[in-house]
C-alpha cells in the first residue's frame, strides 16, 4: 500500500519571513516616529520554559530592530508591584506593547493583571476590549497563537471558505479566539474538548483540524480524514523509560503524516508563529502611533 506524506506547514521559515517584513517596516517608519517599538515582557518567578521563551522572544525584537523593556521579578512580587509596573508602561511613550508571560506564581491573579494593560498596548491580544473586537470582526490586536495559525494557512494558500473546522480545546488563549478567526474566514467550526463525546467521529470529519488541549499524542491517524490538513499547537515535554526528553505535540506526528495532506511539526511549526505575531502586534501598535501624530 502506498502511503502518502503530508507536506510540512513551516512556520519556522515563515515566522522568519514575517521577521524581514517587520524590520523593513521599522526602517521605514522609525525616522518619521523618531524611536524604534518597543515591546516589554514581564516574567514573575524562575520558571525555566517560561525563562527560555523570554529569551527567545527578547532575541527575536534585537534581530529586527526592536527595543526591549523586559523586566523580571523575584517569585515573592506582589500583585500591587505588578499593577504599578503596569501602569508606568501603559504611560511609557517608548513602549508599544505589553505581555505578561504565562504562567504566574499560584498567589498573582493573572486575568486582574491583564485587565490592567492598555489595550492598545496589549501586545498579547487578549484583553477583553480586544477579544469583543475579533467577536464584532472589527480591527484590533489579536491573539498570537491562533493569528500565528490563520497566517500560517494563508501562507500556504488552503483556502477556509465552506470547510469543516475542528478546533479540539476551548482555551482563550487559543481555542476559542481561533473558532472566531475561522467563523470569519468562512469554516463552518466545531469547537471540541475534554467533555465532547465520541472525539474520532467529530475529528474524522475535519477538512481543517487543529489540535490545542496540551495532550501529548492525543490525535491518531485513526482521527484524521484522508487528505485533511492538521495543525497541532500542542508543545508537550515527554521522558522515555531511559529518561532522555523530547517535544511532542498534541498530535501523532508519524502516524498522522501518512493521512493528512499538510501538517505542522512540532517543534517548528505553530511556535515560531506566535512570537511573529507577538511582533506584528507591537509594530502594527507602533505604526498607530504614526497615524495618530499625521
Amino acid at each position: 500500500m502506498e502511503t502518502n506524506t503530508a507536506k510540512l506547514l513551516d512556520g519556522k521559515a515563515l515566522a522568519t519571513k514575517i521577521q524581514q517584513e517587520l524590520s523593513a517596516t521599522i526602517t521605514r517608519l522609525q525616522p518619521h516616529i523618531g524611536r524604534p517599538p518597543g515591546l516589554a515582557v514581564l516574567m514573575v518567578g524562575d520558571n525555566p520554559a517560561s525563562a527560555a521563551y523570554v529569551r527567545g522572544k527578547e532575541r527575536a525584537c534585537t534581530k529586527i530592530g526592536m527595543a526591549s523593556f523586559g523586566k523580571h521579578f523575584p517569585t515573592q512580587t506582589t500583585q500591587a508591584e505588578l499593577e504599578e509596573v503596569i501602569h508606568h508602561l501603559n504611560q511609557d511613550e517608548r513602549v508599544d506593547g505589553i505581555l505578561v508571560q504565562l504562567p504566574l506564581p499560584n498567589h498573582l491573579d493573572a486575568i486582574s493583571l491583564l485587565h490592567q494593560i492598555d489595550p492598545g498596548k496589549d501586545a498579547d491580544g487578549l484583553h477583553p476590549v480586544n477579544l469583543g473586537k475579533l467577536l464584532r470582526s472589527e480591527p484590533g490586536l489579536r491573539s498570537c497563537t491562533p493569528a500565528g495559525v490563520m497566517r500560517l494557512l494563508q501562507e500556504y494558500e488552503i483556502s477556509l471558505r465552506s470547510k469543516q473546522a475542528v478546533v479540539v480545546g476551548r482555551s482563550i488563549l487559543v481555542g476559542k479566539p481561533l473558532a472566531l478567526m475561522l467563523l470569519e474566514a468562512d469554516a463552518t467550526v466545531t469547537i471540541a474538548h475534554s467533555r465532547s463525546h465520541n472525539l474520532p467521529a467529530i475529528t474524522k470529519n475535519a477538512d481543517i483540524l487543529i489540535a490545542a488541549v496540551g495532550r501529548p499524542e492525543l490525535i491518531t491517524a485513526q482521527m484524521v480524514k484522508p487528505g485533511a490538513v492538521v495543525v497541532d499547537v500542542g508543545i508537550n515535554r515527554v521522558t522515555d523509560d531511559n529518561g532522555n526528553s523530547r517535544l511532542v505535540g498534541d498530535v501523532q506526528f508519524e502516524s498522522v503524516a501518512n493521512v493528512a495532506e499538510f501538517l505542522t511539526p512540532v517543534p517548528g511549526g505553530v511556535g515560531p508563529m506566535t512570537v511573529a505575531m507577538l511582533l506584528q502586534n507591537t509594530v502594527d501598535s507602533y505604526s498607530q502611533r504614526l497615524k495618530t501624530k499625521e
